[in-house]
């Protein structure tokens, strides 16, 4: 199934809706007590799940996707983990070696974002903001010590993510996340597909759109460590809470690498996709 926080015209309150056929039916609607925001349809579990998925089959026509905007794809992640250097072409065009262990760096909430956004900063902060496609995976069960093998069970389903990122920042400072975290700088969906309808992590075309020009175009096959070995490595330390963000890294053709160097500028518009799972646009103003 494919689901959305969506928003109707003169109205930012998110309502979760099943998205299917190129209508949104809010879920909300579809029975009392229905979920009204993602986690809550994740921390009820498959039960609850699969009540939604009969209600929708039974529900009349629901509001034309083209008539709604979006809010983020996951409201209140217990946590995003972020995963750096995790295709080796990424790692090799930053300058960066891909470490023994995975790099791990957590996002703040603040830089959650959604499809068709305008995000904006400050000129004197940075002139250096880079795109980053990514795949996001949302855990539905706890995953403690869990093994690769058993890991993608803990999975309820996959999003795209861009990973926003203020290089110069980035570069003077011992750790990753102020420098992903401005405000909007983590947006995500429009989509969440669930884990049934992505058999294989592995096997997505995931790029990048920047001004109408192709600037990243890869494979999730292309992974250091895929998806399965990332849910395994993070539950060792900590329980992965339901409802948990993780995005997984970026594939080569980050801006910074380029000669000459690309960056997002006052007025670009970047979209980022993965086969499967969507498109995210998001908006860019400069502030001076």
């Amino acid at each position: 199934m494919r689901f959305a926080h969506v928003t109707r015209a003169g109205s930012d309150e998110p309502r979760l809706a099943v998205i299917q056929d190129g209508e949104a039916l809010v879920v909300a609607d579809l029975f009392e007590g229905a979920p009204r925001f993602l986690e809550d349809l994740i921390a009820g579990g498959d039960e609850l799940l699969e009540r939604v998925r009969e209600a929708a089959a039974r529900a009349e026509a629901g509001q034309p996707v083209a008539d709604l905007g979006f809010a983020s794809a996951i409201l209140r992640p217990p946590v995003i983990l972020a995963i750096g250097l995790n295709y080796a072409a990424h790692s090799s065009e930053l300058g960066l070696k891909t470490d023994s262990t995975p790099t791990v760096f957590v996002l703040w909430p603040n830089s959650l974002g959604a499809h068709d956004d305008t995000i904006a900063w400050p000129r004197s902060l940075s002139e250096s903001v880079d795109y980053e496609a990514e795949l996001g995976v949302i855990i539905g069960r706890p995953a403690k010590d869990v093994t690769p093998e058993a890991a993608l069970a803990h999975v309820w389903g996959y999003t795209v993510v861009n990973d926003i990122t203020a290089r110069d920042i980035q570069y003077s400072e011992a750790q990753w996340s102020r420098c992903k975290s401005f405000d909007g700088f983590t947006p995500t969906g429009p989509y969440v597909v669930t884990a049934d309808e992505v058999p294989d992590p592995q096997n997505l075309h995931i790029w990048t759109v920047l001004d109408g020009r192709t600037l990243q175009d890869a494979s999730t096959d292309q992974m250091v460590r895929p998806v399965a070995t990332l849910i395994s490595h993070l539950s060792r330390s900590a329980t992965l809470l339901p409802g948990t963000l993780i995005s997984t890294g970026s594939p080569g053709g980050a801006g910074y690498s380029r000669d000459p160097q690309v960056f997002l500028r006052d007025r670009s518009t970047v979209t980022v996709g993965i086969d499967g799972i969507g498109e995210l646009t998001t908006h860019c103003r400069i502030l001076d």
